[in-house]
């Protein structure tokens, strides 16, 4: 009997012998956005890799027009960088405000972060303006053809971007610090700090280099 009884229980259901199988949920929705704003980002930087690399084969096509060394404002450029780089501090601050619900904090973060999005698009657009007024437009040379895509990508980034804060800003003025306006916090400041460091790319590869042309 005490074999049969044994044998019997080799072939039970392991649920009726305290076996308990357990299979792990699904992730948070916080991870699953994450997840799948990373893959943006990334392929983001895929497009942004394709401007680099046509830029560094197209550097050189100046076709009788200006080089790099010829047209950069190098103090503009720096106080673009310094605004950017800044403003990826403020962002951090005010994502980290955000998740502690301190609302004085993260309203401060926000607004010193669009400010400084704000300047660095006005330098870039004054910058572009006054090119094209020289007669230095992206159809002058294949050099500036690539500039003005590189850069000028980067800075349609940076608009969306400052739209996006704007944006967060008010959801946070009406629904609080609410599961789903936190998830689009962290996108945001994901997006953010990618395009400083972008533009860190940038500020190396197109205005360092090519002034040194």
């Amino acid at each position: 009997m005490t074999m049969t009884a044994t044998a019997g229980h080799a072939h039970a259901d392991p649920h009726h012998i305290g076996l308990v199988i357990e299979h792990p949920g699904p992730a948070s929705k916080r991870i699953v956005t994450a997840y799948g704003f990373w893959i943006f980002l990334l392929s983001d930087i895929v497009m942004f890799s394709c401007f680099f690399a046509a830029y560094a084969v197209l550097s050189g096509q100046t076709a009788g027009g200006p080089k790099g060394s010829e047209i950069f404002e190098q103090r503009n450029v720096a106080i673009e960088t310094v605004c950017l780089l800044l403003s990826s501090f403020t962002c951090g601050m005010a994502s980290i405000a955000a998740d502690v619900r301190n609302r004085f904090w993260f309203y401060l973060g926000m607004t010193v972060t669009c400010v400084l999005g704000l300047i660095f698009l006005v330098i870039e657009f004054r910058e572009f303006a006054d090119l094209v007024a020289r007669g230095y437009g992206p159809s002058r040379s294949a050099f500036l053809t690539a500039f003005f895509s590189l850069v000028g990508c980067h800075g349609l980034h940076v608009s969306a971007g400052v739209l996006w804060l704007l944006t967060m800003m008010a959801q946070v003025f009406a629904k609080g610090f609410r599961a789903d306006v936190l998830r689009r916090m962290m996108c945001f400041a994901l997006f953010w700090h990618a395009l400083d460091i972008v533009w860190v790319g940038v500020f190396s590869v197109v205005y360092l280099l090519g002034s040194a042309a």
